[in-house]
């Protein structure tokens, strides 16, 4: 029974044997892949912060391509707003203008039906402070004169008069042209005479 004995211990030590070098090369091929692993994580951190900067660049382009197709977008719709406004900016002038047109229109026709002068004088007279109220509804109103100290801002001198007193010095003497201004804005100034 002796040499049962050994062959089975010898059989377990062979059996034994063959487990053992299979848990070591087991543990080698985990430690070679482990290694592996580790080597290309390395390879990729080196690698990876080159491919994220690329990324980011990629990504800042296409952000700038679209920022500029939104800006070239919005420059061509208010430059084609500016035209509009350009071309049909006087329309509400023109609007409020056209009655006063047709006014006059009328007084021509009739003025030709009859020769009273003051009939005549009467409509002219409707019309003009019919198209002064249209002019002070689009802002426009005239410069004073009367009375007034002479302004440079609001009045061009075209005349000086001399010998007029010392309180007459400086003031605005005659209004040879009236002047208008847009809102607060001169459009046209006021041609005085002043005293000197």
């Amino acid at each position: 029974m002796e040499e049962k004995d050994i062959n089975i211990e010898n059989e377990e030590n062979l059996n034994e044997a063959p487990v053992e070098d299979t848990e070591k090369e087991t543990a080698e091929a985990t430690e070679n892949q482990e290694a592996a692993a580790d080597e290309a994580a390395k390879e990729e951190e080196e690698v990876d912060p080159l491919a994220k900067a690329q990324q980011e660049i990629e990504e800042l382009k296409t952000q700038l391509l679209y920022k500029a197709a939104e800006f070239e977008n919005y420059r061509k719709r208010t430059l084609k707003e500016r035209a509009e406004l350009i071309l049909n900016g006087g329309e509400k002038v023109i609007s409020a203008i056209l009655p006063v047109l047709d006014d006059m229109e009328r007084a021509i026709a009739n003025g030709a039906k009859t020769d009273d002068p003051q009939v005549l004088r009467e409509g002219v007279e409707l019309i003009y402070n019919k198209f002064v109220k249209t002019l002070e509804g689009q802002g426009v109103s005239k410069i004073e004169t009367k009375d007034a100290d002479f302004d440079t801002d609001l009045h061009e001198a075209v005349a000086m008069v001399p010998g007029m007193g010392d309180d007459k010095k400086g003031k605005v003497i005659d209004c040879l042209q009236e002047g208008y201004k847009l809102n607060d804005k001169v459009i046209r100034h006021a041609k005085v005479a002043v005293g000197q």
